[in-house]
């Protein structure tokens, strides 16, 4: 079943670029604790973590 899920190598750097500005966005937004922070927190947590969970766990084919 798991045997075609793989990412390439365009589609591992895309991944680590949205890693990248997603985990930027929500250090921002932890540091102005803006009034509507910990919503935005979450937009930009999960996909960082989702990102980082796909990059550690999905294997990368040449």
């Amino acid at each position: 079943m798991f045997e075609t899920l793989y990412l390439t190598p365009v589609t591992g750097a895309l991944t680590v670029f949205l890693v990248v500005v997603c985990g930027h966005m929500y250090r921002q937004t932890w540091k102005t604790e803006a009034p509507n922070a910990r919503l935005r927190a979450w937009l930009f947590g999960v996909p960082a973590a989702l990102g980082l969970l796909a990059l550690a766990f999905v294997p990368l084919k040449f």
